[in-house]
């Protein structure tokens, strides 16, 4: 851990605005201005991303085609070119980079940089996060947010704030009162059903929650509890890490028709599991929990998960272990997607065991920010 002061330091998040519609309405003016999808497919596809034209709509990531097509009518499905989304997340990796080499990405179309200390000696964040959201402008075409603070749990969600095309700066004399008055639901981490037991017992705002003591979120929560305790009173003391490494890998697959054996499921496996292998070597990493993971034919999402004593990243294991997993229990509908993962992962468990408990707030300072 770092001996420099959590509140001394300069984090921003990037986030590229509907960076796969918005890169397909760059390459092609034709599209500019309507509302468009990349993915989903009218019948069976999941959408990738959303333009803002289409989000007026309620057509959002993660949707199916065939709903985003029944909010938008006029809606426009365009196939992915994940090439070429790589191709542009390098260029804006390399503005990244020219600032400082403390950059975390998350995806190719986000990512935090901590430029307490960067490559230009500039004291301002916030002029930071101008310039490079300028030179992503000048070089690609394409608009990106930022969200600037001394941490990165405040940064991912001021970078929310003035989507999209904008930036907001939450130094850190203003921390505090910023999550005091964010609403829950705004918290980064807090989805759906959490945001419903929160409103359960009473936490609709930030200093709802801040009146909750850690014992009482902790009995609700669990782990998160702690997390939840930690995070409304400014503390959340995640270095930014260039070399973030995943917590799971995974890969899966939606068929063009749904499913209702376990014998073609089972077939349907054994491609799964040869992409996994590949992006286990490529990771080069070995893990203990296999987790198979089937969608529904109404959408309903079902895990099962298996432990095993040893670290694993042998295909045909993985393959024996997943097959078991699908002949657990019946299926209880047929099927539109199956995945297979593999966490618990053996880097992961390395990395937190050099973790160091996280020291109490500190006084937070005047400085440019």
């Amino acid at each position: 851990m770092s001996t420099k002061k959590i509140s001394d330091r300069k984090i921003i998040h990037v986030d590229m605005d509907a960076f796969y519609a918005a890169v397909e309405q760059q390459d092609n003016p034709e599209l500019k201005g309507l509302p468009i999808v990349v993915g989903g497919g009218k019948e069976r596809g999941v959408v990738a991303a959303a333009s803002y034209e289409a989000r007026k709509f309620g057509v959002r990531s993660a949707m199916s085609g065939r709903i985003a097509l029944q909010r938008c009518p006029d809606l426009v499905f365009v196939s992915p070119r994940f090439e070429r989304y790589k191709e542009i997340s390098e260029q804006i990796r390399k503005i990244f980079f020219s600032h400082t080499d403390l950059v975390e990405p998350l995806s190719l179309d986000e990512a935090y940089l901590d430029v307490t200390t960067n490559k230009f000696k500039n004291p301002s964040a916030t002029l930071i996060a101008e310039q490079i959201r300028d030179q992503i402008y000048q070089k690609t075409g394409l608009t990106a947010s930022a969200g600037i603070s001394i941490n990165k749990f405040v940064a991912k969600i001021a970078s929310d704030w003035n989507k999209p095309n904008g930036q907001k700066t939450i130094p850190p004399e203003n921390v505090l009162e910023f999550l005091a008055d964010l609403e829950i639901k705004k918290f980064y981490g807090v989805g759906e059903k959490t945001k419903q037991r929160m409103y359960q017992l009473g936490i609709f705002t930030g200093a709802d929650l801040k009146e909750k003591n850690q014992e009482f979120l902790t009995g609700h929560f669990g782990k998160s509890g702690l997390h939840f305790f930690q995070v409304v009173r400014g503390i959340h003391n995640n270095e930014v890490k260039p070399q973030r490494k995943p917590k799971s890998i995974g890969a899966e697959r939606t068929f063009s028709q749904n499913l209702t054996s376990e014998i073609f499921l089972e077939e349907k496996l054994v491609q799964i599991t040869e992409a996994l292998d590949r992006r286990i070597r490529r990771h080069k990493e070995t893990g203990k929990t296999i987790t198979l993971k089937i969608k529904y034919s109404d959408f309903t999402v079902q895990t099962r998960s298996k432990t095993v004593a040893h670290f694993i990243s042998n295909q045909d294991l993985i393959l024996e272990y997943s097959k078991e997993l699908l002949y657990q229990e019946r299926l209880k509908d047929s099927v539109r997607l199956i995945g297979v993962s593999l966490s618990n992962l053996k880097g992961d468990l390395s990395r937190s065991l050099k973790n160091e408990s996280p020291p109490p707030l500190e006084a937070q300072l005047q400085f440019p920010f």
